[in-house]
C-alpha cells in the first residue's frame, strides 16, 4: 500500500510537471514575453485534514490551506492540547517539534501569563515537501479586578449597604454580642480575600469590650498583585445604666403604694398567721442583675419575724454598667390577737342558762336523773385562739355527771387568745335526784292452758280461765310489766317479763289458783290472780 501510494505521487508530479511546461511555453508563445517561472505549490500530501485546540475554536476556523491561527486563553490555562490530522495518511508530523502520531493530543506548556506561545505543528509529506502550520496561543495577562463581589456583617447591618465601590462600612451591634461573622467573596474567582490578615473568605471576629469599636480589614489582591481594602468598623453598644424594676409582687400582699419603677419604698400587711412571703422582681433591662435579700434571684421566699414585728426586705438591682439601685419592701406582721371569747357554746342534753352570750362567763344546766353524762361543745371566736375543756384541748368532750341528786358537776371551759390571754366560762349541771317509779302495773298476761274469760285490764286483778279439755296438766303465764324496773313473780317465782313462767301443775276437775305480783321499784307490790279451772 505504502509503495503503489510512493508511485502514485512520482505521476502525479511527472504529469504536473509535463502541463506546467506546456503551459509556460504557450503563453511565451501568445505574449512573447520572457521571465522567471512562478514558485512550484506545495504538494497536497503535506497538508492537514483538522487540527483543533482543547480550549476552543481556532481564530480564523481551521483551513487546509490556511497556515497561521491564533488561540485566546485565560491567565489561569497553564497548558493546552493541540491535535491534528494530515491529510495524507503517509506523511509525517511534528508538534512543537515533537513526532506525533495523527489524531495523537500533545499537551502544549504554555509561557507567563501576558505572553504568546507558538506552536508549530510541521506537516513533511513522502517526498520531502513540508508545510508548516503555527498556532499561537496567547495567555491573558493576570486581572487587576480587586473588587469584592459581596460583602456581609452577621448581625449587621452594614451602613451603608454594600456596594463594590464603597470601601468604608459601619455595624452597630447589641452589648451582649461578643463576636461577628464577616464574609466576602470577590468578583474574580482568581483574586484572593483575607480578613483582618487571615486567608478566607468568612471568619469570626472576636468585638472589643462593650462601648468599643472593632476595625476589621478585608483586603482583595487581584491576580495581578494590585490590591484594595475594604474596612468594616463593628460598635458595640455600650453597658446600659437602666437599673429599674419592671414589676415588684410580694405574695400575699399587697404593696402600698402601687409598684412604680421611681418608688424605692414600699410596705406589706399581713396576718399573723402569715410565716412567710414570696418576693417575685424583673428588671427592665434584661441584662441588669436582681438580687432579693443578697441572693441573685428574681424570686424568692422571705421567712418574716414574730407576729407583732416588721420584716425588712432589700430588692437590689445592678444595670449592666454597675449602677445600682435598692427597693425596700417592709413586711409587718399583724401581732396576736387578745380575743379570748368563745363563739358558740352547746351542752348537749340540756339547756344553757341564762342563754349564751360572748361575755356571760357562767352558767346552769339542769338534767334527768338518767342522764349518766353531757357533751359540751365550744367555738372561739379567733380562729387562733385554743380551748380547753376541763383541761382537756378540744372544743367538744363528753363529760360524765355525779350520782343522780348528789353534788353539781362543775365544767370549766379555758379560751386562750393568740397573744396567751385566757378567759374561762363554767358550765354547772345539776342532775335531778333519783325517785323510785311506783307502777306495779302489768301491760299484759297470757296463760297457755287457755284464755282469760275476762279481758285484760291493768287495774283488774282477778281473771278466770276454764282449761280446754285438750290441755295437759300443766301450764304457763306470761306476764308483762307496764314499768321495765319493776320486778315480776309468778306462783312465787322470779319471772321476767313478757318471758313464760315455769310449768305450773293443774289439778285435775278443780280450781287452780296462780299469783302474778308486781313490785315496782319503789317497792310497792300488786298481785294479780288467775284461778284456773281443769277439766
Amino acid at each position: 500500500m505504502r509503495h503503489y501510494s510512493f508511485h502514485r505521487n512520482i505521476v502525479w508530479i511527472a504529469l504536473f510537471s509535463i502541463l506546467l511546461v506546456v503551459t509556460l511555453n504557450a503563453c511565451s508563445d501568445s505574449n512573447n514575453v520572457t521571465g522567471p517561472p512562478p514558485p512550484i505549490p506545495l504538494s497536497p500530501d503535506a497538508k492537514l485534514s483538522s487540527l483543533t485546540i482543547n480550549t476552543g475554536p481556532l481564530d480564523p476556523a481551521f483551513s487546509s490551506d490556511v497556515a497561521n491561527y491564533t488561540e485566546d486563553v485565560a491567565t489561569s490555562v497553564l497548558n493546552v492540547t493541540v491535535t491534528a490530522r494530515p491529510q495524507n495518511a503517509n506523511a509525517s508530523m511534528t508538534i512543537n517539534g515533537q513526532a506525533t502520531n495523527s489524531g495523537q493530543g500533545r499537551t502544549i506548556l504554555l509561557g507567563v501569563a501576558g505572553s504568546s506561545t507558538p506552536i508549530p505543528i510541521v506537516v513533511t509529506a513522502v517526498n520531502g515537501s513540508q508545510n508548516t502550520y503555527i498556532v499561537t496561543v496567547r495567555r491573558a495577562p493576570p486581572g487587576g479586578n480587586n473588587n469584592l463581589q459581596s460583602l456581609s456583617v452577621s448581625p449587621g447591618p452594614l451602613a451603608p449597604p454594600f456596594a463594590a465601590s464603597t470601601t468604608s462600612y459601619t455595624v452597630n451591634v447589641a452589648n451582649t454580642v461578643p463576636n461577628v461573622t464577616v464574609t466576602a467573596r470577590a468578583q474574580d474567582p482568581g483574586a484572593t480575600v483575607s480578613i483582618n490578615g487571615q486567608p478566607t473568605t468568612s471568619q469570626s471576629v472576636a468585638l472589643g469590650a462593650p462601648g468599643s469599636s472593632t476595625p476589621i480589614p478585608i483586603v482583595v489582591t487581584a491576580p495581578n498583585g494590585t490590591q484594595k481594602t475594604y474596612l468594616v468598623t463593628v460598635s458595640r453598644t455600650a453597658l446600659g445604666g437602666n437599673n429599674n424594676l419592671q414589676n415588684l409582687t410580694v405574695t400575699p400582699g399587697p404593696l402600698v403604694p402601687a409598684f412604680a419603677a421611681s418608688t424605692t419604698s414600699y410596705t406589706v400587711n399581713v396576718a399573723n398567721t402569715v410565716p412567710s412571703v414570696t418576693v417575685t422582681a424583673q428588671a427592665q433591662d434584661t441584662g441588669a442583675t436582681v438580687s432579693i435579700n443578697g441572693q441573685p434571684t428574681t424570686s424568692q421566699s422571705v421567712a418574716l419575724g414574730a407576729p407583732g414585728s416588721s420584716t425588712p426586705i432589700a430588692i437590689e438591682v445592678t444595670a449592666p454598667n454597675g449602677n445600682q439601685k435598692t427597693y425596700t419592701v417592709l413586711v409587718n406582721r399583724e401581732a396576736l390577737g387578745g380575743n379570748n371569747n368563745l363563739q358558740s357554746l352547746t351542752v348537749t342534753p340540756g339547756t344553757l342558762t341564762p342563754q349564751f352570750s360572748a361575755n356571760q362567763r357562767r352558767y346552769t344546766v339542769n338534767v334527768d336523773s338518767t342522764v349518766p353524762s353531757v357533751v359540751v361543745t365550744a367555738q372561739p371566736q379567733d380562729a387562733g385562739a385554743t380551748v380547753n375543756i376541763n383541761d382537756q384541748t378540744t372544743t367538744s368532750l363528753s363529760v360524765l355527771l355525779g350520782l343522780a341528786g348528789g353534788p353539781n358537776t362543775s365544767i370549766d371551759i379555758d379560751v386562750m387568745a393568740p397573744n396567751g390571754s385566757q378567759r374561762t366560762y363554767t358550765v354547772v349541771v345539776s342532775r335531778a335526784a333519783f325517785i323510785p317509779s311506783g307502777n306495779n302495773n302489768l301491760s299484759a298476761l297470757a296463760v297457755s292452758a287457755g284464755a282469760l274469760n275476762e279481758p285484760f285490764d291493768a287495774g283488774t286483778l282477778n281473771y278466770t280461765v276454764t282449761a280446754l279439755a285438750s290441755t295437759t296438766a300443766d301450764t304457763t303465764v306470761t306476764a308483762t310489766v307496764a314499768d321495765s324496773t319493776a320486778t315480776l313473780t309468778i306462783n312465787g317465782s322470779l319471772t321476767a317479763s313478757g318471758v313464760p313462767s315455769v310449768s305450773i301443775p293443774l289439778a285435775p276437775g278443780a280450781t287452780t289458783s296462780i299469783p302474778i305480783v308486781v313490785t315496782a321499784e319503789n317497792g310497792t307490790p300488786k298481785t294479780y290472780t288467775v284461778n284456773i279451772t281443769a277439766p
